[in-house]
């Protein structure tokens, strides 16, 4: 097979086991903004709403940033994830560009989603926290429950879409607080790893279990990149 040909065909879809969660994310290209007004974003929940209601997949976790976005979210049905993926992007950036009068001048993303399993334990909290505290993170916010593209101010205020699933594990009742609690730089930095290497984020047995081959910088050890503790505060 010729090197041309093979730059033509297309890629593979993601691997995403039935049930699993994941972390997907992506980014504007060329580090624009994708983001000015309310409007933008109000443009891009309703292409999210829509996809939700058209895909099998249960939509966990949500914050949208001005020049990228995080969500937290498991296909029902083999392939899905990717589908689901391909539409909403491929239909947000396709009305953005004509908002914006920009058809025909060049990509919106940067390149590929980028998608992360999640062991469903208190991984998968630790990473809903990570996810709602964007905006509070980068200081637009003084409280996270005020940042008005998340899941975390939908459930807190109410709203019907994008359509919220419930989640597989039970959040403590002073969910509120846990996610206004700044988690560490070595946590930051582990997640931030597995993100950008796509390494299952969970104990090593459950990576292990689900069967994911990850891509990593070379010289680095085949491992699940977070070691989680014990204690059932830690999220």
């Amino acid at each position: 097979m010729s090197v041309a040909f093979a730059r033509r065909m297309p890629r593979p879809r993601r691997r995403s086991p039935p049930g699993v969660v994941f972390h997907v994310m992506n980014r504007a290209a060329k580090k624009s903004r994708l983001f000015d007004c309310d409007a933008d974003y109000h443009a891009l929940i309703r292409v999210l709403s829509v996809a939700v209601a058209r895909f099998d997949v249960a939509f966990f976790s949500y914050h949208v940033m001005p020049n990228h976005w995080h969500f937290v979210l498991a296909a029902l049905i083999e392939g899905e994830l990717s589908r689901f993926m391909h539409w909403f992007e491929t239909t947000h950036a396709r009305r953005w560009q004509h908002a914006k009068r920009l058809d025909g001048q060049g990509a919106v993303y940067q390149g590929r989603f980028k998608a992360t399993p999640i062991q469903t334990d208190r991984h998968f909290l630790w990473v809903c926290r990570y996810v709602e505290r964007n905006a509070l993170r980068a200081n637009l916010v003084e409280r996270a429950e005020d940042w008005r593209w998340s899941s975390l101010w939908q459930r807190t205020n109410g709203g019907h879409e994008p359509l919220l699933a419930p989640w597989p594990v039970a959040a403590p009742a002073d969910w509120i607080s846990h996610v206004n609690t700044p988690q560490t730089e070595a946590e930051l930095e582990a997640f931030r790893l597995a993100v950008n290497v796509g390494q299952p984020f969970g104990d090593e047995d459950w990576c292990h279990s689900i069967g994911h081959t990850a891509r990593r910088p070379r010289g680095r050890p085949r491992r699940c990149p977070l070691k989680m503790t014990s204690d059932p505060i830690y999220l």
